[in-house]
């Protein structure tokens, strides 16, 4: 069975002014499968923001092999790619990135304004049914304004799952939260990745929410590496 995502060896170099190239990623090896839930940890400028670019079809590698479901992502470019991760692939940032003024059914209907046929003619439906499922059913008409930290970050998960991706990315998704808003966000990414066959990618340097994952990394100046629950926790 063909894996969703494979890197092998992959490398990232980016040009520094009046400075050697520097080397944010070196020779990371990766496997993610549908489904699987898996946790990357590390400090600040460790590489984790350049390694979810990567994996979120937003940046290429330097070197290296990266596969998406068996296709190398070089043959991937441009308008395809850009449809590849808006169906594909959904973002969950640290920082919500809603529209201010724009209500919460505005700000998850966005995305499928670039859906085709039933999608597209029923978003509006499909965006209640998604904010009612995150449990904001009763707040369709709210502007981000008036919602508090744990419901801004509910619609912008709402927003992001609403085109059903196969591949959930999450960039430091509790880091903005107290701790039981936080535990219920992973709660509610976890369920909907489940139920919808999705894989799971959390990028955190939160040990106690790396530990929920089914599989364990550490990137560590660049340089990942597996690591056990126990170990992660």
């Amino acid at each position: 069975m063909t894996a969703l995502l494979r890197l092998s060896e992959v490398t990232k170099t980016v040009r520094v002014p009046d400075a050697e190239p520097l080397t944010i990623l070196h020779g990371v090896d990766l496997v993610v499968e549908l489904g699987e839930r898996v946790s990357v940890v590390g400090r600040s400028g460790s590489g984790k923001s350049t390694l979810l670019n990567i994996l979120g079809l937003l940046d290429s590698p330097s070197s290296g092999v990266f596969e998406f479901e068996g296709v190398p992502v070089e043959r991937i470019a441009g308008r395809a790619r850009d449809l590849r991760r808006g169906a594909d692939i959904g973002f969950v940032f640290q920082q919500f990135n809603l529209l201010s003024g724009r209500t919460a059914l505005e700000n998850v209907t966005m995305p499928l304004l670039y859906a085709s046929g039933r999608r597209f003619w029923r978003r509006r439906a499909i965006a209640s049914e998604m904010l009612e499922r995150v449990g904001l059913g009763h707040r369709l008409d709210s502007v981000p304004e008036v919602l508090s930290g744990g419901e801004q970050q509910r619609v912008a998960i709402a927003r992001s799952l609403v085109r059903g991706p196969r591949l959930i990315l999450a960039d430091e998704p509790t880091g903005a939260l107290d701790v039981e808003t936080g535990s219920s966000v992973i709660d509610l990414l976890e369920e909907v990745a489940r139920d919808n066959g999705a894989a799971l990618v959390v990028i955190t340097h939160d040990p106690a929410v790396a530990s929920r994952s089914e599989v364990g990394y550490r990137l560590d100046a660049g340089r990942l590496s597996p690591v056990s629950a126990e170990v992660a926790a």
